[in-house]
């Protein structure tokens, strides 16, 4: 089709609706899909071992084997957290 675009990667807001983590479904032409849980405060250990609470965004990304390698996978969404950190 003409002047159509079409995207390679989509977001996933499942988060809004309910749930920590889910497997988001890749749709060609697509190549991965990042879906975003819901935002909540979470008990963690320090290193020191004290009790801290953070606020953590769960994350899961689905991609197709055939386009992408898992390194580049992992680096995408090594990118994506840094910059959200």
């Amino acid at each position: 089709r003409p002047n159509s675009v079409q995207a390679t990667i989509s977001l996933s807001n499942f988060g809004m609706l309910a749930g920590r983590f889910a497997t988001p479904m890749v749709v060609p032409p697509q190549v991965a899909i990042l879906g975003v849980g819901r935002i909540e405060s979470r008990y963690l250990l320090s290193k020191k071992g004290k009790l801290k609470t953070r606020t953590v965004i769960p994350l899961s990304l689905s991609f197709d084997h055939r386009v992408l390698t898992g390194a580049e996978a992992a680096r995408f969404l090594k990118g994506v957290i840094d910059n959200l950190s």
